[in-house]
């Protein structure tokens, strides 16, 4: 690069950085144009010459550099492109969505997701009636996002853009997602410190609600499409952190576990492999550790601190700050504490890896605590991780806890279901329900009695749901506690069940069903892959007679979509995962088919609209047979007939034949009837009224096979039929014109005879006036118009009445435009008859004229 072209690249990227949009010119005469992107970030673009809108620059497909404008501390850091994959352009259609899966491993530093679109929505303008409409964007971490399990409300949804800040306090997105409406163009950029390690989904919908999952005969509506690009940067060694890789990550070595006398707790230490550690001027410390199994509880301690080579005091400490999976920040962190005055004690904790960060602080204002800059502060940092041995849980290793054995149900259709029993009970592989009474934790007078469960959700199973089902013959006196990662307790839980009035419902991804005093019934939905824990605290232990039933199950599809629908699983857009659905029927809609969206009575009268309008069809088919025109009197009743037995398989019925069929059937006939009526009003030689319909035939099957319910398919059925009919009229009207015979002279007379050609234009004119009886051809218009108004106003919601009503008019219509034409008989051939003899009059007196003339 020229010294010219990067003094002016250093103006843009200056700028940029203060949010301004500058333009400048290159040595070959290309623009250079800076978007500011994010903190000290610039996006510059490379603009051949031609090239003058900004939103040309910004949408068109150019080469772009990102230049990070860095400080001296960030020039050295190393990273590398982890990932990067490219979405080509994808229509989403009304009430469609899509999934985009993204990997993140311990060591990336950042991803970015560039996305553009065709959707311009105005925030101002969304109201609560538009919002099932509404395009938007969510995200959520470990499963894909559902943003209407619930029809009540969509408790996510932000009316506002996305943008990078959008991902500040994400760290319990597993249990609940972040919606935005979409926009036209979304660049974001999440670091290491924003989101922690893992797979996070995206999802793209065009609409929520219940319908959304219904089963439409038509699915009209705004759509919109998106291509993008997302890529994941990560540092070059797990020994650096930060958004820059920057950041030093000390890992503390760990001794072998040993036992903790009289306990019987298994304590892992961990302490700094360095030793004691000091801060200079350079900042807080960050170290690492990963705990592997699940572990009861969490100490963080700090021995030999000093400041300035002495003890500690009052006025200063030292400040830790822990978080799972993610760098803690000041404002962002799991669990804090100032660990020079006591030990940082986290109770079951998560598995995974924690990082913890540690800074001098100064201690003298209780209200608020400073940082401490200029001290050297030295200590040992020391972890402990106390496990209880195989069997047992809680504080106290005194609780039960077993680990559950997957099996696997045989159904291919519906991959990675499974039933969950207990590895010490001897049970069938083919039973699902195991006895809860014998696997108890010993009986006291404590409500604070707890009995745990482990399963593990395969990471292929992700988009699965959790289903636990316990029934009893006496009342329940059990509490159900559900966590990710860690055992759950009454103060740490992701989804709970004490009773019908105090449990999860609400979540978004916790789904309560028929419950009672008896029985206890939820899902689980969209959970993400890893080990699960499920702890049942015991109320009342003493009064307990009953016995208890316990199933525990990984489905697909909740409740089975309650047999309305059909369980549909299906991959992301990455092709990395597999997600399922329930696939309503006409009638239900919802995530499990639960919602009744037409009762019983209106899918009667639906269903008597829908086939009986058909009915309409005798009129042009009558007309056809009275008429003796018995090709047009099949194709009317065809069309009749295959567009009540579609409607009669739609609405749920009865299918004759397969819907795919009956679908094209219904549709390729109703285009064909409609154009063929056009064909019909033309008095043209048969030969030709089949080479027009041959034409047509081939038209409209295509439309009919390639897109039936596409609203501007009746202005192509109604032009190919005006098309046919004007080409009936002139090859009609061609065909007449060569069977005059004129001579020579006769022919010359007439080119220069103003009052013959004038003769010759009103005869046309006469002719195609009494050819058609234009009361009947305008009133056919007009009632095809409404037909046409018919097909444009259907609508998922409506679409029964405005479709019968398009039944009516098109085949009323076609009735119309018949009984226009005027049937030719004997007083045409006498026309014809004095026509020729007037011509042969005038010819015999013209030689006459010309012998005289000799």
């Amino acid at each position: 690069m020229s010294t010219k072209s990067r003094r002016n690249l250093e103006k843009v990227v200056e700028i940029g950085l203060h949010g301004g949009v500058e333009t400048n010119k290159g040595v070959a005469g290309e623009r250079i144009v800076g978007f500011p992107v994010f903190d000290d970030v610039v996006l510059v673009v490379f603009a051949a010459n031609g090239v003058d809108s900004r939103d040309q620059i910004l949408h068109a497909h150019l080469a772009v550099n990102v230049y990070g404008v860095c400080n001296s501390q960030e020039q050295g850091f190393s990273s590398f492109t982890i990932s990067s994959y490219s979405y080509s352009s994808t229509l989403i259609k009304p009430y469609e969505w899509r999934y985009i899966r993204v990997d993140l491993p311990p060591w990336f530093s950042s991803m970015s997701l560039a996305l553009e679109t065709d959707v311009d929505v105005d925030l101002n303008k969304i109201t609560n009636a538009s919002v099932s409409s509404l395009p938007m964007i969510c995200f959520r971490e470990g499963s894909p996002p559902i943003p209407d399990v619930y029809n009540t409300s969509l408790s996510g949804l932000v009316m506002d853009y996305i943008s990078n800040g959008s991902f500040v306090g994400t760290q319990n997105l597993q249990n609940s997602e972040k919606c935005y409406p979409m926009q036209k163009n979304i660049w974001l950029r999440a670091t290491n410190e924003q989101i922690s390690p893992g797979t996070w989904y995206f999802g793209l919908f065009n609409g929520i609600g219940p319908i959304r999952t219904q089963s439409k005969m038509i699915n009209r509506g705004s759509s919109y499409s998106f291509s993008g690009n997302i890529s994941v940067e990560g540092c070059t060694t797990s020994m650096m952190l930060g958004q820059s890789c920057n950041q030093t990550v000390n890992t503390l070595s760990c001794n072998d576990s040993y036992n903790l006398t009289g306990m019987g707790k298994n304590v892992i230490t961990c302490r700094n492999a360095n030793g004691i550690v000091c801060h200079e001027d350079d900042g807080p410390k960050i170290f690492s550790l990963d705990v592997i199994r699940i572990a009861e509880e969490l100490v963080i301690t700090a021995a030999n601190v000093t400041f300035n080579g002495t003890q500690t005091s009052n006025s200063t400490g030292l400040m830790c700050y822990a978080r799972h999976g993610a760098s803690p920040l000041e404002k962002v962190y799991d669990f804090s504490g100032v660990i020079s005055e006591a030990p940082l004690v986290i109770q079951l904790p998560k598995t995974g890896r924690w990082y913890i960060t540690v800074q001098p602080i100064d201690n003298s204002s209780r209200s608020e605590r400073v940082r401490i800059n200029g001290s050297r502060a030295c200590y040992l940092l020391e972890w402990q991780v106390l496990q209880c041995p195989v069997g047992k849980a809680g504080l106290n290793c005194t609780f039960e806890r077993y680990t559950l054995q997957t099996v696997l149900r045989r159904n291919p259709s519906v991959p990675f279901e499974s039933n969950y029993v207990p590895i010490t009970r001897n049970l069938s592989p083919i039973s699902t329900n195991f006895p809860l009474e014998p696997l108890l934790s010993n009986s006291s007078t404590s409500d604070n009695t707890w009995t745990f469960f482990l399963l593990d959700i395969p990471s292929g199973a992700t988009g699965g749901n959790i289903h636990f089902h316990l029934t009893s013959n006496t009342k329940i006196n059990y509490e159900i506690y559900a966590r990710y990662g860690g055992l759950p307790s009454l103060t740490n839980w992701d989804y709970f069940y004490a009773n019908s009035t105090s449990n999860s419902k609400g979540s978004m991804f916790f789904k309560l069903y028929d419950s009672n005093e008896e029985k206890i019934n939820f899902y689980i939905v969209y959970v993400r892959g890893g080990t699960w824990s499920l702890g049942l605290r015991r109320i009342n232990p003493t009064n307990s007679s009953g016995q208890t039933s316990v199933s525990l199950s990984l489905e697909r599809c909740p409740q089975k979509c309650f047999s309305h629908g059909s369980c549909q699983s299906i991959l992301d857009t990455s092709g990395l995962a597999l997600y399922s659905y329930c696939d309503c029927d006409r009638n239900h809609g919802g995530f499990d088919c639960s919602v009744e969206l037409v009762s019983h009575r209106g899918h009667i009268r639906q269903s008597i609209f829908l086939i009986a309008s058909n009915a309409a069809a005798i009129l042009p088919a009558y007309w056809s047979l009275r008429n003796k025109a018995f090709a047009e009197w099949i194709l009317f009743m065809s069309s009749g007939t295959s567009s009540a037995l579609y409607h009669a398989c739609d609405v749920g019925t009865w299918c004759v034949l397969p819907f795919r069929v009956l679908q094209f059937l219904d549709f390729w006939l109703s285009f064909m009837a409609i154009v063929s009526t056009f064909v019909y009003l033309s008095t043209i030689s048969e030969a030709s009224k089949r080479t027009i319909h041959t034409i047509v035939a081939i038209l409209t099957a295509l439309m009919a096979e390639t897109g039936p319910t596409r609203p501007k398919n009746i202005v192509y059925v109604i032009s190919i039929g005006a098309a046919a009919l004007l080409v009936g009229f002139l090859i009609e009207f061609s065909t007449r014109l060569r069977s005059f015979s004129f001579s020579r002279e006769f022919h010359l007379n007439l080119l220069v005879t103003r009052e013959t050609i004038k003769g010759w234009f009103d005869n046309i004119i006469k002719t195609i006036r009494k050819r058609l009886r234009w009361g009947f051809f305008l009133a056919g218009f007009i009632v095809l118009a409404m037909a046409a108004v018919s097909w444009k106003m259907e609508s998922t919601e409506t679409y029964w009445i405005w479709h019968s009503l398009w039944h009516v008019c098109a085949y009323s219509s076609s009735f119309l435009f018949l009984c226009s034409k005027t049937i030719l008989g004997s007083s045409e051939n006498e026309r014809s008859s004095d026509v020729s003899y007037e011509l042969t009059r005038q010819d015999s007196f013209t030689g006459g004229e010309q012998r005289s003339v000799r």
